[in-house]
């Protein structure tokens, strides 16, 4: 718990603590050390001042004592004591060979007999052992602490029984003095310590301070903010350190700075890239997919990112191709049809090298070239269609130059019938050339559409004047439902009226004879290409009571040549293009058309137009 709490402390406050024990410590060890020494030396020297009274005090007494043949009595032992005691300030004790205290200056005359025996002293034991012996303890008369020393009075080798003189100091004055320098050592060391705690505290906060601001520094720069600078004006440590951080913010913006344009233009790339991307680690992960590749198969970024590419599309030859880019490391090309949608996509893959988790070990791109794969198709078809259409009157004209040359010119009624025929043929494939040159003009921006103002409605009427001779001799009635609110439209107004009468020609050649054609016009609101709100416009309709239009037949009949009935519309001398010329001319003036089926029977075909 102390440790953590430890851990959990500022530097600042870790610095000031540190410095604060270390100067504890140190005044403790200078206190223990001084009393110390101060003991040492007093007792050093209450040693030797107790050495010379005792030998002096031994001096006298050893010819009083020792040359009489019996002792003083025990009063005037005391009195002697007594007055030794006070000449040498110091406790005076006789004691004899057995330990008993013969006289002692502490001790009352009525006291003495109950004095226990002093033969277990350590002074004694030592001068009953060398003839002199010293200690320091507790005196057990008097309870102070006390010196002793002790010597022997008689002379070894004498045959009388031995006597021991001890004197005892009282270490009163020591005492004294210790607790008056322990006083003054403790008042200057609180002083000392005091002033330590305002020096520690402001020389931590000193050092600290650059630190607690770099720490804050970095919090902020952690946060975002690349901005925040160090100020300190040291030289020293400190100070480089802070230059160095603010080097290296620098540089940590710079940076990042140009990590975030670079990922801001890849990530502009990838978004508006038409084709489809997605990044794989060496583990077949999904890293990354942009937008196009979400549109594509209909996953979102959130969904795909960190799973196996193979969980998340499930499309065999897609996993067979990622499983052999990512084991043989080499780049793979393939085209995989997506189901149910049919898109056709051009997969390119390429390996990029990493080899770690979250690096980019292979780069595959999907181009959709389902509208490629379809113009393809279409180009097969129209090269074929064309050269159908072509050889047919081509074949036709060559037979009958051979029938006349054969022998024909010779015979003027069967020479003029080959030659209708000739002529015949010759215009339906002028008529079909040019149709192509007119469409191919269209498709290559050649033609120019004129933007003015007009009616549908004289639209209407000029088309119905001009196809009305051949809906008479089919004996179809020909009907018009023009609106009375119809709104202006732009265009060329001589490319409607061809979008219109070939639709009109087209119900009459396929209508049989007696039916109804209606040509109808009416407003619409129309939704803008850039948002939901709505403008007016004009749908114009063409419907008919024919033979109609298989609904799996609808979405082609504007391609080129597309026929439902081949050999009918050559007989009726159609030249497969006037439909697809229509679509042209209608998107041109940036509307749509399709064909429905009309109920019961024949076709409805639409044109949008906006207003």
């Amino acid at each position: 718990m102390l440790g953590t709490g430890l851990m959990t402390l500022s530097i600042r406050w870790k610095v000031t603590l540190a410095t604060l024990f270390a100067l504890a410590c140190g005044f403790v060890i200078a206190g223990v050390l001084a009393a110390r020494s101060l003991e040492e030396q007093e007792l050093a020297q209450s040693g030797q001042a107790l050495e010379v009274s005792t030998n002096l005090i031994a001096f006298d007494l050893r010819p009083l004592l020792t040359t009489s043949s019996s002792l003083p009595a025990t009063p005037q032992l005391q009195i002697i004591v007594r007055e030794l005691s006070r000449r040498a300030l110091a406790r005076v004790t006789l004691v004899d060979s057995t330990g008993q205290v013969l006289a002692d200056s502490a001790v009352q005359d009525r006291d003495l007999a109950g004095i226990e025996n002093h033969h277990t002293r350590p002074e004694i034991e030592q001068a009953v052992a060398s003839g002199s012996g010293t200690d320091i303890r507790a005196s057990h008369t008097t309870g102070d602490r006390t010196l002793y020393r002790a010597v022997r009075l008689n002379e070894p080798g004498t045959t009388s029984s031995p006597l021991y003189l001890r004197l005892g100091l009282p270490m009163t004055a020591l005492e004294q003095e210790l607790t008056k320098l322990k006083r003054n050592l403790s008042l200057a060391f609180g002083s000392a310590f005091l002033i330590a705690v305002g020096l520690s505290v402001w020389l931590a906060r000193g050092l600290t301070k650059p630190l607690s601001d770099m720490a804050a520094a970095a919090r902020q720069l952690a946060a975002g903010n690349h901005s925040v600078r160090i100020q300190t004006s040291s030289r020293d440590e400190v100070g480089l350190l802070a230059d160095t951080l603010n080097h290296m913010t620098n540089e940590l913006r710079s940076k990042i700075e140009e990590l975030s344009e670079d990922r801001a233009q890849l990530l502009a790339m990838l978004t508006s890239m038409v084709e489809g991307v997605m990044v794989l680690d060496y583990k077949g992960r999904i890293l990354q997919v942009n937008p196009a590749l979400e549109r594509m198969f209909g996953v979102t970024r959130a969904e795909a990112r960190g799973r196996q590419s193979s969980e998340v599309f499930g499309h065999p030859k897609l996993n067979a191709l990622v499983s052999t880019v990512l084991a043989q490391r080499t780049g793979q090309e393939d085209e995989i049809i997506l189901t149910p949608s049919g898109r056709c996509l051009d997969v390119e893959a390429s390996v990029a090298g990493g080899e770690q988790d979250n690096e980019a070990c292979a780069v595959l791109v999907f181009h959709d070239i389902t509208e490629l794969r379809r113009l393809e198709n279409i180009r097969k078809d129209f090269v074929a269609n064309v050269s159908h259409e072509l050889r047919t009157p081509l074949t036709s004209i060559k037979g009958y130059v051979e029938a006349l040359l054969d022998g024909g010119k010779d015979d003027p009624e069967t020479s003029v019938r080959f030659l209708d025929i000739i002529l015949k043929q010759s215009d339906r494939l002028n008529l079909i050339l040019e149709d192509l040159l007119q469409l191919s003009k269209i498709e290559s921006g050649q033609v120019q559409f004129k933007q003015e103002p007009l009616h549908i409605g004289s639209v209407v009427e000029r088309t119905i004047a001009m196809v009305k001779p051949l809906a008479d001799k089919k004996q179809h009635r020909l009907s018009s439902q023009i609106a009375a609110d119809l709104p202006l439209i732009s265009g060329d107004q001589e490319r409607l009226v061809q979008v219109l009468a070939n639709l009109v020609d087209n119900a009459i050649k396929y209508t049989p004879e007696g039916g109804l054609i209606t040509v109808a016009a009416r407003r619409i609101p129309v939704a803008k290409n850039t948002a939901d709100e709505q403008r007016d416009g004009i749908e114009l309709t063409v419907t008919d009571t024919g033979i109609g239009i298989p609904e799996r037949d609808r979405p082609r009949v504007f391609e080129r040549f597309y026929r439902v009935d081949k050999a009918r519309s050559r007989e009726l001398g159609g030249t497969g293009l006037g439909l697809a010329i229509v679509k042209h001319i209608v998107e041109g003036h940036g509307g749509q058309v399709w064909v429905e089926g009309n109920v019961p029977t024949g076709s409805r075909f639409v044109v949008r137009l906006p207003a």
